[in-house]
């Protein structure tokens, strides 16, 4: 389950995101809670419109940022992305703190954050093929879920600590920080055991390549499809649980904190199992998507907080087993030369959604309450994972299998690797 934590490099830098995935989800927290409680009178429209600003810039620099990610170095990449949305987050904190923070100050800063995002996203999903070989890396990216969604354990509950005691600012100050911690483990890799992929030599119609190669596979676009809706629609977590706690349930920062911790349990779960498989198949990929949908939509009708709390973690199971799915699928199945530019894409769908959803299901809440916001995602979330399964049976024979895929494309790179050295 743990064979990724074998590489020294993968260590420095499981350690370094965990500690800047906590604060990442303490942002989160209290970035909703300000604009929700302290900005406006629990508009979700508002809110709505701050997650999809941090969402937008993905949608529109992702394909640049993945021939970016393809053609330089990820690692310093990274350096530049990390220090950037760090500084963000030291703005906002400081804004907060000092009393003179705006709606419209949020906008803004949500909107860089969702930029160095953009360029850091694709990125720090292909560095990861660099750090293990290729045999490990279906369990890395499960790790990296795992790690994720560790964070998501603590973070939303130190955030609801933090703001019942001292308000939104510091939360925002303390992840500003922790990025500190990611910039320490990527300077302290040693790059000679890095397993480096050939940089992309500059020519015309890069981007458009990549968007051709995704156009002629049947099986990323399903997965792409899938998760666009999924994303835009069902995947609001951070906008839907805020108004739910506030508006439903009329509970406070703390309990709305414990939410995120909650879901977490599950998504954590989720991910361990990932990480006991040695390669993605579809029937995580779909059954997933299924599986979303149902307990989304049974968490719309849960009478009380302590019920839609629970049904959370049944949430968090099935959303990361479709979503860890999905990435490892992309991540396998995609030759070195073209894996950040479809990342980009692949991210740019699940995440560049989120600024036409999460106003949608605001406006949604506003007009017929929180309940139905949340119910819409779920059923169009259970309706396109019916019609992928519908889909997948009849062009399943002609696709590559999984197995060949991986056999062909991660074992030959590493091999290749190994020879040049």
């Amino acid at each position: 389950m743990f064979r990724a934590l074998e590489v020294p490099n993968y260590r420095l830098w499981v350690i370094g995101a965990l500690v800047s995935n906590i604060g990442t989800w303490m942002q989160r927290v209290a970035q909703d809670w300000l604009v929700l409680t302290e900005l406006t009178d629990h508009d979700g429209i508002a809110t709505g419109i701050t997650t999809g600003l941090q969402f937008l810039p993905i949608l529109i620099l992702g394909p640049y940022a993945g021939l970016i990610a393809d053609r330089y170095d990820k690692r310093k990449i990274l350096l530049v992305t990390q220090t950037f949305m760090g500084l963000c987050a030291l703005v906002l904190g400081t804004l907060v703190i000092t009393g003179t923070v705006q709606l419209w100050h949020v906008y803004v800063l949500a909107a860089l954050l969702g930029v160095g995002s953009a360029f850091d996203a694709p990125a720090r999903q292909a560095f990861v093929s660099e750090i293990v070989p290729g045999t490990h890396l279906t369990n890395a990216v499960a790790l990296n879920s795992a790690n994720f969604n560790l964070a998501r354990l603590a973070g939303p509950g130190i955030a609801g600590v933090v703001i019942a005691l001292v308000g939104t600012g510091p939360a925002f100050l303390l992840n500003g920080l922790s990025f500190l911690a990611v910039l320490f483990s990527l300077s302290s890799m040693k790059i000679s055991e890095l397993s480096r992929s050939k940089p992309v030599t500059r020519a015309k119609g890069q981007v458009r390549e990549g968007f051709r190669y995704v156009k002629n596979r049947k099986d990323l676009l399903l997965i792409f499809a899938m998760a666009f809706v999924i994303g835009t629609f069902g995947l609001n977590f951070q906008l839907t649980n805020a108004m739910m706690a506030a508006e439903v349930y009329g509970v406070g920062a703390a309990e709305y904190g414990i939410l995120g911790s909650i879901m977490a349990i599950g998504t954590f779960a989720g991910a361990l199992f990932a990480a006991r498989r040695s390669r993605p198949r579809w029937r995580f990929v779909i059954g997933g998507g299924i599986a979303f949908g149902a307990t989304a939509l049974l968490s719309a009708v849960m009478p009380h907080y302590l019920l839609f709390a629970a049904s959370l973690v049944l949430v968090g199971l099935s959303s990361l087993t479709f979503l860890n799915s999905c990435n490892t699928m992309v991540q396998t199945s995609v030759p070195p030369q073209y894996r950040a530019r479809v990342l980009s894409l692949y991210l740019m769908v699940v995440q560049g959604g989120t600024p036409l959803g999460a106003p949608l299901v605001g406006w949604i809440a506003e007009l017929l309450g929180v309940r139905a916001a949340v119910a819409f995602g779920a059923i169009l979330s259970l309706a396109v994972s019916v019609l992928a399964l519908i889909i997948w049976q009849r062009f399943r024979a002609d696709a590559v299998p999984l197995r060949t895929q991986f056999k062909e494309i991660i074992l030959p790179h590493q091999r290749r690797e190994a020879t040049e050295d």
